[in-house]
């Protein structure tokens, strides 16, 4: 007998292709919902929200709000809501990836591809380590300011004859880094860090010695308070080397996207409802120093894209201060077009000749530098179209090519009723006719609309429904249609204190309530009622809750975004209602009226008292109902050996 053995061919293993964390990231920062549901939805003003007819269920009421400020959409009549991603999911029926692909497309964003493997799993803790490393560098370069007498002598000095405290060095974080060529590798390598690490984050050359040397150090931190990075000015004269040196792009760390001062002025930016924004780390020192607090600095660049879109999360006002030169001007009237493009009202202080911010302020003391900013802050439109006429002289044909430049920044403001000022003021001050001036804002748009239509995606195919159906009958009268029923439910026990606990740490569970002890929200909240989460009456608040604190104890602060993209569709929702009101705080209370909240701050700041507030009732209901338990056991004992 001849035995036979099919030995079955082993199938080759599928490679499985996915859009890298970093370009999902880079999607659901960019998109914005205004956009992305103007797209579908004809979106009207009302306060600081939007409103609109829901695409998902037929109304004749506008019940569809959409929330630029929190990124968010949700509609109170069928109760559909979330983000940009999870708009395009649900009303294209897309899956995730080709939703992801198609706010790519939208934005010109370039998708990146990686297959999924082991290392992949990995990458988060890598980027951990890699953060890690940075702040290791800091605590040397600290260590090497004020522990070491060539430290002390250089660095110290130099920053004390800034006129820097030593409250002000420590609290960012400052150090020096000696003019040694492998001190740091050496120090580095010894702890038990890889060269290839250090190369990463831009601590070493591609020689292998140290990037920073004889020079005096600025950490540059994230929004979130990492240090992603480092700012070095060299002390020596007459050197052949860049004065300012900067971290290179790492995978932690892009200037583009940063902003020196953010984590230390975000709380100051939104307090005031204004930014300002200097040229150096050491302007942005002094005046922070001095009190100033809502002040950044771009990061070794003009300012970009991605950092306006870090200052429009806190406020809609920037202000330029710039040196009073002529390379100061130029910079004023360099890139800035960029900002009128995302709608925030842009003004521009140029300081006197030969002085910077740093100099002036203690030329002239803080009470004259801020009069000297209020009595000089202009419009960037109008100081354009000053300076520029005053520099064209009576050159007609000069003027004509400047009035034109100053049309192009007008024509990229958004709102229809500002560009109509400015167009106004702009012909008051050119003495051109205002209809010329509008013809010639409306080619300007003309062309951007074209240009904005070939880079969008294509049209969805024809055979999709329209997103009102049934509206109309065929004799062209409204279809009357009950009613969205929402079935109300029962509150039970202490469900509203609960809910309230949730919302607070859903909506500002990442503020900062005390910046000494880096106590957040969440930090505070948790804290306070975590020893109580056994009590919870409400399920999906205790299971939220709980969740909270297993990151906490990780060391997480959980954003709002991870709520509104919970892969629970339970969560999601919660966190979605709990962050949407059919109501909004009148913008004409402050603006026309006069009469702005006199109780207490504004429920967008008045995150602290609210806390406190919710954590005081939280646990007086959780004590008042021991209390009546133990009332009900002393009335009726059980006749297990309880005493009365």
């Amino acid at each position: 007998y001849i035995i036979c053995l099919y030995i079955k061919p082993k199938k080759p293993v599928p490679l499985y292709f996915v859009i890298s964390q970093k370009t999902i990231e880079q999607i659901l920062e960019t998109a914005k919902v205004e956009d992305v549901v103007g797209d579908y939805v004809n979106l009207k003003r009302r306060g600081v929200n939007m409103i609109g007819l829901c695409p998902f269920h037929n109304e004749k009421t506008p019940s569809f709000t959409v929330s630029p400020a929190k990124n968010i959409y949700k509609c109170f009549g069928c109760g559909q809501g979330g983000d940009p991603l999870r708009f395009v999911m649900e009303h294209d029926n897309m899956s995730y990836p080709e939703a992801l692909r198609h706010l790519a497309a939208k934005y010109g964003i370039q998708v990146e591809e990686i297959e999924t493997s082991k290392e992949s799993k990995e990458e988060r803790q890598r980027l951990d380590n890699l953060h890690a490393l940075n702040q290791y560098a800091a605590d040397y370069f600290i260590d090497q300011m004020w522990n070491t007498d060539y430290g002390k002598s250089i660095g110290l000095s130099y920053f004390k004859e800034r006129g820097f405290r030593e409250e002000t060095l420590k609290k960012w974080g400052l150090g020096f880094a000696p003019d040694n060529k492998n001190g740091f590798v050496n120090k580095a390598t010894t702890d038990g860090y890889q060269p290839e690490q250090l190369r990463k984050v831009g601590l070493t050359t591609q020689y292998g010695t140290d990037f920073y040397r004889g020079r005096v150090m600025f950490p540059i931190r994230s929004v979130s308070g990492k240090i992603i990075g480092f700012g070095g000015r060299i002390l020596m004269k007459n050197v052949k080397a860049a004065k300012y040196l900067n971290s290179p792009d790492s995978e932690v760390y892009s200037k583009s996207k940063a902003l020196y001062g953010i984590h230390f002025s975000r709380k100051g930016i939104r307090k005031a409802d204004e930014c300002y924004v200097v040229e150096g780390y050491t302007d942005t020192l002094a005046l922070h120093q001095a009190g100033i607090d809502n002040v950044v600095a771009p990061c070794g660049t003009s300012l970009t894209e991605g950092q306006i879109r870090i200052v429009k999360r806190y406020t809609q006002n920037i202000s330029f201060l710039f040196d009073g030169d002529a390379a100061g001007t130029k910079a004023a009237l360099r890139g800035l077009d960029m900002v009128l493009e995302q709608d925030m009202n842009v003004r521009v202080v140029m300081l006197p000749e030969g002085e910077d911010p740093d100099s002036l302020l203690q030329k002239i003391g803080l009470s004259e530098f801020q009069k000297y900013l209020e009595e000089n802050t202009q419009d960037f439109i109008l100081f354009k179209t000053q300076h520029l006429m005053k520099s064209a002289g009576n050159d007609p044909i000069k003027r004509a090519e400047l009035i034109k430049e100053v049309i192009k920044s007008i024509a990229k403001v958004p709102d229809a009723l500002k560009r109509s000022v400015f167009v106004r003021e702009c012909a008051a001050l050119t003495g051109t006719q205002e209809q010329l001036l509008f013809n010639e804002i409306n080619k300007s748009q003309a062309k951007k609309l074209s240009e904005k239509r070939k880079q969008s995606a294509p049209p969805p195919p024809m055979d999709v429904p329209p997103p009102f159906p049934g509206e109309f009958d065929e004799q062209g009268y409204p279809i009357e249609t009950a009613p969205v029923q929402i079935p109300k439910q029962k509150k039970l026990g202490d469900e509203y204190q609960e809910k309230d606990i949730v919302r607070l740490l859903i909506e500002f569970g990442a503020q900062v309530m005390d910046e000494e002890e880096n106590l957040t929200v969440s930090g505070f909240l948790l804290g306070n009622i975590a020893e109580l989460l056994p009590e919870f009456d409400d399920s999906d608040c205790a299971e939220i809750v709980k969740e909270a604190l297993e990151n906490l104890n990780r060391g997480k602060v959980l954003p709002t975004s991870y709520y509104t993209r919970h892969e629970n569709k339970k969560v999601r929702d919660i966190a979605l209602t709990m962050l949407s009101s059919p109501w909004d705080y009148s913008e004409h209370w402050d603006g026309k009226l006069e009469m702005p909240l006199q109780s207490q701050k504004k429920p967008e700041i008045n995150f602290e008292a609210d806390a406190i507030a919710a954590v005081n009732r939280f646990k007086l209901k959780k004590v008042l109902r021991m209390m009546k338990e133990n009332q009900d056991r002393l009335k009726n004992p059980k006749n297990d050996g309880e005493m009365m």
